[in-house]
Protein backbone atom coordinates (compact mmCIF):
# COMPACT_ATOMS: atom_id res chain seq x y z
CA UNK A 1 0.00 0.00 0.00
CA UNK A 2 1.68 3.59 -1.23
CA UNK A 3 2.38 5.48 1.85
CA UNK A 4 0.05 8.26 1.23
CA UNK A 5 -2.93 6.09 1.24
CA UNK A 6 -1.72 5.10 4.96
CA UNK A 7 -1.22 8.40 6.12
CA UNK A 8 -5.10 8.94 4.45
CA UNK A 9 -6.67 6.20 6.06
CA UNK A 10 -4.34 6.37 8.98
CA UNK A 11 -6.16 9.87 9.39
CA UNK A 12 -9.45 8.85 9.20
CA UNK A 13 -9.37 6.56 11.99
CA UNK A 14 -7.72 9.50 13.80
CA UNK A 15 -11.22 11.15 12.90
CA UNK A 16 -13.53 8.18 13.08
CA UNK A 17 -12.14 7.86 17.13
CA UNK A 18 -12.34 11.50 17.37
CA UNK A 19 -15.65 11.51 15.91
CA UNK A 20 -17.41 8.31 18.17
CA UNK A 21 -16.22 10.09 21.19
CA UNK A 22 -17.57 13.26 20.01
CA UNK A 23 -20.84 11.27 19.36
CA UNK A 24 -20.49 9.28 22.83
CA UNK A 25 -20.72 12.29 25.04
CA UNK A 26 -23.86 13.56 22.86
CA UNK A 27 -25.20 10.52 23.39
CA UNK A 28 -24.96 10.52 26.84
CA UNK A 29 -26.11 14.01 27.60
CA UNK A 30 -29.06 12.96 25.61
CA UNK A 31 -29.90 10.48 28.02
CA UNK A 32 -28.57 11.98 31.53
CA UNK A 33 -28.28 15.71 30.88
CA UNK A 34 -24.96 16.60 32.69
CA UNK A 35 -23.89 19.77 30.28
CA UNK A 36 -26.45 20.89 28.15
CA UNK A 37 -23.90 23.31 26.63
CA UNK A 38 -21.90 20.01 25.23
CA UNK A 39 -24.61 20.23 21.73
CA UNK A 40 -22.55 22.73 20.65
CA UNK A 41 -19.96 20.17 19.59
CA UNK A 42 -22.29 18.85 17.27
CA UNK A 43 -20.67 20.58 14.40
CA UNK A 44 -17.26 19.04 15.39
CA UNK A 45 -19.05 16.06 15.66
CA UNK A 46 -20.28 15.91 12.05
CA UNK A 47 -17.03 17.36 10.89
CA UNK A 48 -15.04 14.42 12.16
CA UNK A 49 -17.31 11.67 11.04
CA UNK A 50 -18.15 13.10 7.24
CA UNK A 51 -15.26 14.99 6.40
CA UNK A 52 -12.02 13.25 8.84
CA UNK A 53 -13.53 9.78 8.45
CA UNK A 54 -15.60 9.28 5.38
CA UNK A 55 -13.96 11.32 2.87
CA UNK A 56 -11.09 11.22 4.12
CA UNK A 57 -10.70 6.87 3.76
CA UNK A 58 -12.50 7.43 0.38
CA UNK A 59 -9.51 9.50 -0.85
CA UNK A 60 -6.97 7.26 0.62
CA UNK A 61 -8.72 3.97 -0.91
CA UNK A 62 -8.87 5.64 -4.13
CA UNK A 63 -5.18 6.51 -4.34
CA UNK A 64 -4.37 3.00 -3.53
CA UNK A 65 -7.05 1.54 -5.52
CA UNK A 66 -6.53 3.63 -9.23
CA UNK A 67 -4.96 2.08 -11.95
CA UNK A 68 -0.91 2.39 -11.61
CA UNK A 69 0.74 3.76 -14.96
CA UNK A 70 3.33 0.82 -15.91
CA UNK A 71 6.40 2.75 -15.84
CA UNK A 72 7.98 4.63 -12.79
CA UNK A 73 6.55 6.59 -10.84
CA UNK A 74 3.70 4.21 -11.09
CA UNK A 75 1.19 6.49 -9.37
CA UNK A 76 2.51 9.69 -10.93
CA UNK A 77 3.35 12.80 -9.45
CA UNK A 78 2.23 12.28 -6.14
CA UNK A 79 2.77 15.56 -4.71
CA UNK A 80 -1.02 16.97 -5.54
CA UNK A 81 -2.63 14.10 -3.81
CA UNK A 82 -0.08 14.98 -0.57
CA UNK A 83 -1.23 18.85 -0.82
CA UNK A 84 -4.21 17.79 -1.14
CA UNK A 85 -4.31 15.54 2.30
CA UNK A 86 -2.76 18.25 3.95
CA UNK A 87 -5.02 20.86 2.65
CA UNK A 88 -8.24 18.76 3.79
CA UNK A 89 -6.89 18.35 7.54
CA UNK A 90 -5.41 21.87 7.69
CA UNK A 91 -9.17 22.92 6.35
CA UNK A 92 -11.09 20.95 9.10
CA UNK A 93 -8.87 22.03 11.89
CA UNK A 94 -10.01 25.01 10.75
CA UNK A 95 -13.54 24.30 10.88
CA UNK A 96 -13.14 22.81 14.38
CA UNK A 97 -11.53 25.98 15.67
CA UNK A 98 -14.33 28.38 13.98
CA UNK A 99 -16.90 26.40 16.10
CA UNK A 100 -14.38 26.82 19.30
CA UNK A 101 -14.21 30.49 18.06
CA UNK A 102 -17.09 31.18 16.59
CA UNK A 103 -14.81 33.49 14.66
CA UNK A 104 -16.95 32.91 11.20
CA UNK A 105 -14.79 33.91 8.30
CA UNK A 106 -12.68 30.45 9.66
CA UNK A 107 -15.82 28.73 8.20
CA UNK A 108 -15.16 30.11 4.61
CA UNK A 109 -11.17 29.15 5.22
CA UNK A 110 -11.86 25.93 6.10
CA UNK A 111 -14.26 25.35 3.63
CA UNK A 112 -11.93 26.54 0.54
CA UNK A 113 -9.13 24.58 1.96
CA UNK A 114 -11.18 21.62 1.89
CA UNK A 115 -12.42 22.21 -1.44
CA UNK A 116 -9.06 22.94 -2.54
CA UNK A 117 -7.63 19.55 -1.27
CA UNK A 118 -10.89 17.60 -2.88
CA UNK A 119 -10.02 19.44 -6.10
CA UNK A 120 -6.18 18.96 -6.02
CA UNK A 121 -6.55 15.19 -5.81
CA UNK A 122 -9.24 14.80 -8.74
CA UNK A 123 -6.67 16.68 -10.77
CA UNK A 124 -3.45 14.69 -9.42
CA UNK A 125 -5.01 11.16 -10.47
CA UNK A 126 -7.26 12.40 -13.01
CA UNK A 127 -4.91 10.77 -15.65
CA UNK A 128 -5.12 7.97 -13.97
CA UNK A 129 -8.36 6.85 -14.68
CA UNK A 130 -8.61 5.87 -18.24
CA UNK A 131 -10.73 3.42 -20.26
CA UNK A 132 -10.44 0.02 -20.36
CA UNK A 133 -7.84 -0.77 -22.97
CA UNK A 134 -6.53 2.64 -23.66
Amino acid sequence: MPRLSVYYIRASLVYLALGFTFGGLLLANKGVMFLPAIWAFLPIHIEFSFVGWMVQLAMGVAFWILPRFPVQPIRGDERLSWLAFFMMNLGIWFIVLQIATQVEWLTFIGRVLELLGVGLFAVGNWKRIKPLGS
